[in-house]
């Protein structure tokens, strides 16, 4: 409320200055005198004009003010007195910017209860699509399964470069990168590890060649991004498929699917309801260390499980140290793309995928972690 609402207009039940004219109605308080007594009275001194305040503390009309003055008569424009003197009337100090009352009917605000920041009946039923593909895919026809990990990387690489020319200007050669990257995952797939490198190596040679058609104002960032996209989406992708190559290959892919989505899902549910402490604020405010402890502790359990149960000759103790791993490798490829989408200025990589955003924000946390599981588990229970 500002300070005018506070200011009451004058009435005429209070003294004023003495050029005002005759109250009308007004109800004498004393004796009236005749106009040969005017000598003996004087006129009343001149209160400086300001905001008046109410006599009785409320509203009233201007006859019914005028009828309560305490005072001598109103009479022939001149003050008179009964007792030959009077006090001025001072007004009363006006409380400058008064405080509001609270209003005790009106009730107090709920708390806000915590989002989860995204539509989470979208993000589960994609994901419950996703994932019954990818099973019926791993364990009925494994190279429908490669086929999967080709159209994931491929898409992944068009949202990558996609967004590297909208927000930066860098034009990462797509065509040879798509091209490279399927052959690399094909090439894991058929001649392990050193197709999948001979793979690569090919690959970034043709960014190189396919920029040199284009002018050479920014060759130098366009070939260094074609080259980083390379290896960070097909490449990594490429142990996948190395992995599933193993006998018991679906079960290693299912295990690595399985505890990269327990570790992020403990993540997100221990952080959720107690993280306090952040784990790295300026890259990504919505982690907590806390968070990072339900990430391992949930990885640790469901890798002992993996081991003893899906895994042939593998060792309980091993799942726990693999779900270490892959609990911090996890974090680690979930903080990395946070730091690219902070460059770039964007919340998500793509829209394809309802509640996750792009086919990158799902591959974060995958790709880091299959090298990791491929080479622990070679180390634990052999190629196989």
């Amino acid at each position: 409320m500002n300070d005018s609402s506070w200011a009451t207009p004058p009435h005429a039940g209070y003294w004023g200055p003495s050029d005002q004219g005759p109250v009308q109605g007004a109800a004498p308080a004393g004796p009236a005198y005749d106009a040969h007594d005017a000598q003996h009275t004087r006129p009343m001194p001149i209160v400086p004009d300001g905001p008046a305040v109410p006599r009785y503390g409320d509203d009233q009309d201007d006859e019914r003010g005028a009828a309560r003055l305490s005072g001598p008569l109103l009479r022939d424009d001149t003050f008179r007195d009964q007792t030959s003197s009077a006090q001025p009337q001072v007004a009363a100090p006006q409380t400058q910017n008064p405080e509001p009352m609270p209003d005790a009917s009106q009730p107090a605000p709920a708390p806000q209860k915590k989002s989860a920041g995204r539509d989470l009946g979208a993000a589960i039923g994609v994901g419950v699509g996703l994932g019954a593909v990818i099973v019926a895919s791993l364990f009925f026809v494994k190279a429908v399964f490669v086929g999967v990990i080709v159209v994931a990387v491929v898409v992944g690489l068009w949202e990558l470069t996609g967004r590297l020319q909208e927000r930066k200007g860098i034009k990462a050669p797509l065509v040879p990168l798509a091209l490279g990257g399927a052959a690399m995952v094909v090439a894991g797939y058929v001649r392990g590890a050193e197709g999948a490198w001979a793979a690569m190596a090919l690959t970034a040679l043709a960014v190189l060649v396919w920029r040199m058609t284009e002018p050479p104002e920014g060759y130098l960032k366009d070939v260094t991004a074609g080259v980083f996209a390379a290896f960070y989406v097909p490449f990594l992708a490429t142990f996948v498929a190395m992995m599933l190559t193993a006998e018991d290959g679906a079960a290693r892919v299912l295990m690595f699917l399985l505890l990269t989505v327990v570790s992020d899902t403990g993540a997100y549910a221990v952080g959720w309801r107690f993280g306090t402490h952040k784990l790295a604020p300026r890259i990504s405010p919505g982690k907590t260390r806390e968070g990072l402890v339900g990430a391992v502790a949930f990885a640790m359990v469901a890798g002992a499980l993996c081991m003893e149960f899906l895994i042939d000759d593998g060792e309980w103790w091993q799942g726990l140290l693999l779900g270490i791993a892959v609990a911090a490798s996890a974090t680690l490829g979930d903080l990395g793309e946070s730091m690219i989408k902070r460059d770039l200025g964007i919340k998500d990589m793509g829209t394809l995928l309802p509640g996750h955003g792009g086919i990158m924000d799902r591959l974060d946390s995958l790709l880091p972690t299959a090298p990791v599981v491929w080479l622990l588990l070679v180390l634990f229970v052999g190629s196989g």
